[in-house]
């Protein structure tokens, strides 16, 4: 049985994802949570029954979480003690991170004790700091195996012993070439490393002119903007498909969790470069978070209200696809924030490709692994407005160049990122530890492949 541990269970997308495709190899699984999700990001009863299955870890049972504390000696014996002198003398970021580590041992042996009385294969971690701390103790308390993927914030905001997992991971996920290098540079030896991409589930996210008109017109947003509404040049068509519909005005979508590393602020900047120039466009910005405020304040500093929309809602991951159908390019314009934080390869920019809108975005860490500069979307440098202006307006004034950075985006994806083929070599490290062929089928599984789809 393979252990997942995560922050939030199916509160992240890509872990949902990701296991729906283990599930569908039949590689029995149970997926652990330190926390329940925070939001619903699914609609789709094969998530729901996820997300009912997992086990969460808080908040902990107080005493029996004390007694395993105690017990721990004599019920993990050597291992316990081992990996005790680890948590106190190993090398460490900080006192802070030390203590977390420490704490993370503690909740590591409450979980461990739980687990004893099942199958225990093979632990994964997704996240490389918290969740790991745990699974990389849980791992070594009762003699298993551990890996861990690695992401972005976890690697440098949250970076919490790093190194010591490096070295105790039987293998390492990394989620790009940029990854790669990162864990060859922090000490991982070439043989760890496993680039696994997370894909998504392309035969979900469709152009709207193979999955038909999308069936709200307003749905790229709450509403429209008054008193613009000349029509420009529909896209030229591919052989053999029709070209996707040409939206009232010319419109930039963007969307996801109003932070920092997500760089609306620079977007709503080139917006502002945009209308200087004389283009006639619309841009909708959709998405929840801390910044709402402060983005909404930039809009009217920067005088554009007119042409920017912000919506504050997030998205679901099922009604992606139609309100990709409102847009005429998707732009993420990411950006390394100053607290540290950053996004490994985001996971919407994919959908949007593969959706065949054409995509604009940042030179980043793992971003030119999807997006190609000139071939399959369009790369500024972060933090550089007047840049991500002017790949915005070559997207939105030359229609042959959209219609082939949109095909060749989709077709990448459908290439590179397709869930169940980017997923292989995690798949066949998970057969390898479970001594199971390629076509064997276990025994008995605790999830299954879903008989629903991710559009529920």
């Amino acid at each position: 049985m393979i252990h997942y541990i995560s922050t939030q269970g199916v509160g992240q997308p890509w872990v949902a994802n990701e296991l729906r495709v283990v599930g569908k190899a039949d590689i029995p699984f149970v997926l652990h949570a330190m926390r329940a999700p925070q939001h619903d990001l699914f609609t789709s009863d094969w998530a729901r029954r996820m997300d009912e299955d997992t086990r969460v870890l808080y908040p902990l049972p107080v005493f029996r979480a004390a007694l395993a504390g105690l017990l721990a000696p004599l019920r993990f014996g050597g291992r316990f003690w081992k990996a005790l002198g680890n948590a106190l003398f190993s090398e460490r970021e900080s006192l802070r991170i030390r203590t977390t580590l420490l704490v993370h041992l503690f909740v590591a042996c409450h979980w461990a004790q739980e687990l004893r009385s099942g199958k225990v294969s093979h632990i994964h971690a997704q996240w490389a700091h918290s969740s790991a701390s745990i699974g990389m103790y849980g791992a070594w308390l009762l003699g298993v195996p551990f890996s861990f993927t690695g992401h972005a914030t976890d690697l440098f905001r949250h970076r919490c012993g790093l190194r010591d997992k490096i070295r105790r991971a039987e293998f390492i996920v990394c989620i790009s070439e940029f990854h790669r290098e990162f864990f060859l540079s922090e000490g991982a030896l070439p043989e760890q490393l496993e680039i696994v991409y997370c894909g998504i589930d392309v035969a979900q996210f469709a152009p709207p002119e193979i999955r038909g008109p999308a069936r709200n017109p307003r749905g790229a947003g709450e509403g429209v903007i008054a008193g613009r509404r000349a029509e420009h040049p529909p896209r030229p068509g591919v052989a053999g498909r029709t070209p996707r519909a040409p939206t009232a005005v010319p419109t930039i979508l963007s969307a996801g969790r109003l932070v920092e590393k997500k760089g609306f602020t620079d977007l709503i900047q080139a917006a502002r470069i945009l209308r200087d120039r004389g283009i006639d466009f619309r841009c909708v910005i959709r998405g929840t978070g801390p910044l709402e405020v402060d983005l909404a304040a930039e809009i009217q500093r920067q005088s554009v209200g007119e042409f920017v929309e912000l919506v504050p809602s997030a998205v679901t991951q099922e009604a992606i696809p139609e309100f990709m159908a409102h847009g005429d390019v998707f732009c993420l314009a990411c950006v390394w924030a100053t607290d540290d934080d950053v996004d490994g390869l985001p996971q919407l920019l994919m959908e949007a490709m593969a959706c065949g809108v054409p995509a604009v975005s940042t030179r980043l860490v793992g971003i030119p692994d999807l997006v190609e500069d000139e071939l399959t979307g369009l790369l500024a440098e972060p933090n550089a407005p007047d840049q991500l202006a002017d790949c915005l307006q070559r997207v939105l004034s030359d229609r042959e160049l959209a219609s082939r950075l949109g095909d060749a985006g989709r077709a990448r994806v459908v290439r590179v990122f397709d869930i169940d083929k980017c997923l292989e070599p995690l798949l066949s490290r998970y057969r390898q530890r479970l001594g199971m062929t390629h076509a064997s089928v276990p025994t008995t599984s605790t999830h299954r492949s879903p008989q629903t789809s991710v559009r529920g």
